[in-house]
């Protein structure tokens, strides 16, 4: 029975504990999509404070595909440089590291030209985006592909897709944002062509020996028109058996402007779902006590436990929740005063 400071390994990458950083935008990048120093203290920060993973913000695979003029990007190779220096302080303290790989679609900051599956906008504060044909689709493609190529050069350990949050695949994959009658919509085998052919390009490019992780928007709470966790379920094995995603990042939400409710582990079922049909889970949401994160992975709900807020208000999480949990407590030899 594993629990939560046992080791994980995934293809290549070996994890020290079961806990990551899940991606949260910093907003704090260049308006060319380079990092700056508050990327290399803020990632550097998580992995001296204990994690196993450190997952980066979304990084945009379109200049155009941008939240907000300050999204890291990962479309240019002159932004490599800069992710390297991330990976490598992120390393020299004991962690792995990922990046998650997105595009806006629709969601696209207003100053950008939105693309998505439709021309249907998320609310009106964003643009009607523009329907993306066949050749719009396999430029996407080749995008994702060379962001990935990018994340090999820079040194990632992982790369996650971003399928949800109503973020470009998530919009594809959708009902609600995707009304196309050709190839890349209707049925489910059609709206979720695109993230196949993603996930496809992506493994080409970054190899076989590092592991992919898809996350994925398990229900569409809240909205109307979304798909049953039923679809997302037979995505999630598809992609596992098929397309060779190893591992799915279970979370809820973000392609209608809606909210709903967040007790601690509320998305815990999902992650045990997708689990229950053999393929490994990481689970994001209100996952910061330690009890909990401890007895989600003893009790196979989970493989990793992500942690978004609770590490933002503290990077040094890892060593007091093994200190609650009552087990060694393994802090940088410069702090270890603190745990004494």
């Amino acid at each position: 029975m594993p629990h939560l400071f046992d080791p994980f390994e995934s293809r290549n990458m070996q994890l020290r504990n079961r806990i990551a950083m899940s991606p949260m935008c910093q907003y704090s990048a260049r308006e060319d999509g380079t990092v700056t120093d508050w990327h290399f203290v803020h990632y550097g920060a998580r992995a001296a404070g204990g994690v196993g993973l450190v997952l980066m913000e979304m990084s945009q695979v379109a200049a155009h595909g941008r939240l907000s003029p300050q999204d890291v990007g990962i479309w240019d190779d002159a932004q490599v440089p800069g992710l390297r220096r991330i990976v490598d302080v992120v390393h020299a303290h004991g962690a792995k590291i990922g990046i998650q790989l997105g595009h806006a679609g629709r969601k696209a900051d207003p100053i950008f030209d939105a693309v998505g599956p439709s021309p249907f906008a998320f609310s009106d504060r964003y643009r009607v985006p523009e329907e993306l044909d066949g050749r719009g689709i396999a430029q996407v493609i080749d995008q994702f592909a060379a962001g990935a190529r990018r994340a090999r050069e820079a040194g990632f350990d992982t790369v996650e897709l971003h399928g949800a949050h109503g973020y470009l695949l998530h919009q594809f994959l959708s009902p609600i944002s995707n009304r196309r009658e050709d190839g890349y919509g209707g049925n489910l085998g059609g709206r979720a062509r695109l993230m196949y052919e993603v996930a496809d390009a992506v493994r080409d490019v970054f190899g076989q020996e590092r592991p992919i992780f898809a996350r994925l928007s398990m229900l569409e709470a809240g909205a109307k028109g979304g798909y049953p966790l039923e679809e997302t379920l037979e995505v999630a094995r598809t992609l596992h058996e098929r397309h060779g995603v190893d591992l799915i990042d279970c979370t809820t939400g973000g392609n209608a402007p809606v909210s709903e409710p967040e007790p601690p582990g509320f998305r815990l079922p999902l992650s045990a779902a997708v689990r229950a049909q053999g393929v490994p889970s990481m689970v994001v949401g209100r996952m910061e006590y330690p009890e909990l994160a401890d007895a989600a992975v003893a009790n196979g709900q989970a493989d990793l436990i992500a942690l978004a807020r609770g590490l933002l208000r503290d990077p040094h999480w890892a060593f007091a929740a093994q200190q609650q949990l009552r087990v060694e407590t393994t802090p940088p030899e410069q702090y270890r005063r603190a745990y004494r």
